[in-house]
């Protein structure tokens, strides 16, 4: 085993490589994925989505637990929802909540594109909202939250009541390049995740950890819960 001397800070430059390295052996290429991107590049979309690594990560965990019925918060230009869309048997179906009417249009392009539009479904409108709305019979078996930051406590509170028992949700986000962490430094998407970990300390409902991580997305992490 390497000793601690082996260790020293690494760069963003290293992470990225490091994914790049990694995904040349683990990611096969694929053609629809890299049009998804471009076209949500050229559309204006912001370049937010999780990495292929961590979309490679959502669809295995959607395999792992078998998952039927997936929610989405966030859509964005559907990235993410393709991974998770792959996940799930022929029956299978995903929600994804999308605010924003133009990232929903591109959205729906991708999914096209991808030949997922049977298995997935976009929902405009406010998420927290859309969320309320939602009765789900049977309930989702795993809740992916990826939105405004400031909502993470509503989104988290209305997944509760829509995942299973034994279910699964994640929220994207909530290392912030360590941020969080730090007592002299506050922002919008900070407090927001801050008020979702403050509420959880107490929360019978549901055990959770955050993983930090780092790659070509920089250095942030998610939040990982399983209901009870």
């Amino acid at each position: 085993m390497a000793g601690r001397q082996d260790y020293h800070p690494t760069s963003q430059e290293d992470w990225a490589r490091s994914d790049n390295y990694h995904n040349s052996f683990l990611l096969p290429q694929d053609q629809i994925l890299d049009d998804v991107l471009k076209n949500s590049i050229d559309k204006g979309l912001p370049e937010i989505a999780v990495s292929a690594a961590q979309g490679k990560f959502l669809n295995l965990l959607a395999r792992s637990v078998q998952a039927k019925r997936i929610l989405e918060v966030g859509t964005l230009g559907g990235y993410s929802a393709i991974w998770l869309a792959r996940a799930l048997p022929e029956d299978g179906e995903l929600i994804t909540l999308e605010y924003n009417e133009h990232n929903a249009k591109v959205a729906q392009e991708n999914i096209d594109r991808a030949g997922l539009s049977g298995k997935v479904k976009i929902i405009v409108g406010k998420g927290h909202e859309s969320m309320l709305k939602l009765t789900p019979n049977p309930p989702f078996d795993l809740v992916f939250i990826d939105a405004d930051k400031p909502n993470n406590i509503n989104y988290f509170t209305e997944g509760k009541r829509l995942v299973r028992k034994g279910g699964i949700i994640i929220v994207d986000n909530v290392v912030r390049y360590a941020r969080v962490a730090d007592p002299e430094y506050t922002s919008p998407n900070v407090e927001g995740v801050r008020t979702l970990l403050k509420a959880l300390k107490d929360d019978a409902e549901v055990d959770a950890t955050t993983i930090a991580t780092v790659g070509e997305k920089g250095y942030d992490g998610f939040l990982y819960a399983i209901r009870k």
